[in-house]
């Protein structure tokens, strides 16, 4: 059965759909957007994250196409342009949505110059193709994950990472191995406590929450095998870049001899060093509250960077839809046709 979370941004007749992560598991509700501007609204607020963004990218451009219907191709083409940019600047840091409106922008001038039900029918064609070129790669990858970890592994991960983590499990599920998880609680959001730890629940996996000042003191007491996690931008020197907190995991791990796993489907080659790669900052105030709830004083300030940066030194293996490899022996990753589209 595919879990929840696998499955949760919809295009429909009257809309996208996006099951709202911040309420997720309490509640199960669907915010649906009607504009692109309301698909880049519900990304920026957070109700969507992780892959989410890149889908919500790939249906929110098929609303562009529809919002189109009535211009000649030219200005079509120039409001496909504008709603892309908007899209793309809802999140700095991961480079998803980029991909995910050059997946629909180049089926539509495959297309030729098109308007209407054409222009509509070739968003959506670029869009199904870039959902399912991004299942299947990250299908690949959760195999050649899998194929890294022992049965009975006890595995450490950090925030949500999403299909990368759905599909290693299935693989390592398919190869007869049990794993076990311990997933950090990853403030501000919560997102291993209510997204992690639930998909894993869900998959049958046994499942241990910590909070996120414990990494360090688990993997020392020797209830940890290995730290896996997502990584939003690998850069091509060998730089991951993932949620904030994963470099203070992975110096821990590094100290105390653990292997560091980190997951992306490519490096990217439009960064070659971390200097390439911007780091969003979100807003102080997302730091004083936890699920609605203030837990800081008015007199307090928040600081938010909200992803940081491991250097290659702490990173055992870049693992990828192609296959392992070490942090600095990306340059042998084997782009192709398929996947250097920006």
């Amino acid at each position: 059965m595919t879990p929840v979370l696998a499955d949760s941004v919809r295009l429909a007749d009257d809309g996208v759909h996006v099951l709202d992560r911040r309420t997720f598991p309490f509640e199960r509700t669907w915010v649906r957007c009607t504009s692109v501007e309301e698909v880049a609204r519900a990304v920026e607020d957070m109700v969507t994250q992780s892959s989410g963004p890149y889908f919500a990218a790939l249906w929110g451009m098929v609303l562009a196409a529809r919002e189109a219907s009535d211009l000649d191709p030219a200005a079509a083409r120039a409001h496909l342009d504008a709603a892309g940019e908007r899209l793309i600047r809802t999140r700095a840091t991961n480079n998803h949505l980029r991909k995910a409106v050059a997946a629909v922008l180049g089926a539509v001038d495959a297309a030729g110059p098109v308007s209407g039900a054409e222009l509509e029918a070739a968003a959506l064609t670029g869009a199904r193709a870039g959902d399912e070129r991004y299942r299947s790669r990250s299908r690949a990858l959760g195999t050649h994950a899998a194929s890294l970890l022992d049965d009975g592994a006890r595995v450490l991960t950090h925030c949500w990472a999403d299909l990368y983590l759905v599909e290693t499990v299935a693989a390592a599920q398919r190869d007869g191995k049990r794993l076990r998880f311990l997933c950090t609680e990853t403030r501000p959001y919560l997102q291993g406590a209510r997204l992690t730890a639930e998909t894993l629940a869900e998959m049958g996996v046994e499942t241990t929450l910590i909070t996120d000042g414990m990494g360090a003191s688990v993997m020392s007491s020797g209830d940890v095998d290995v730290l896996l996690t997502a990584a939003d931008r690998v850069t091509m020197d060998g730089h991951v870049v993932n949620k904030v907190g994963t470099l203070g995991l992975a110096v821990a791990a590094s100290a105390f001899g653990l292997p560091f796993l980190a997951l992306v489907q490519a490096p990217d080659r439009l960064a070659p060093t971390a200097a390439d790669v911007p780091i969003e900052h979100r807003s102080g105030d997302e730091v004083l509250h936890t699920l609605g709830q203030r837990t800081a004083s008015e007199r307090v300030r928040g600081l938010y960077p909200a992803f940081d940066v491991t250097p290659p030194r702490f990173v055992t293996s870049v693992v990828t839809d192609r296959g392992v490899f070490a942090p600095h022996g990306l340059a042998h990753y084997p782009f192709t046709e398929r996947t250097a589209r920006p």
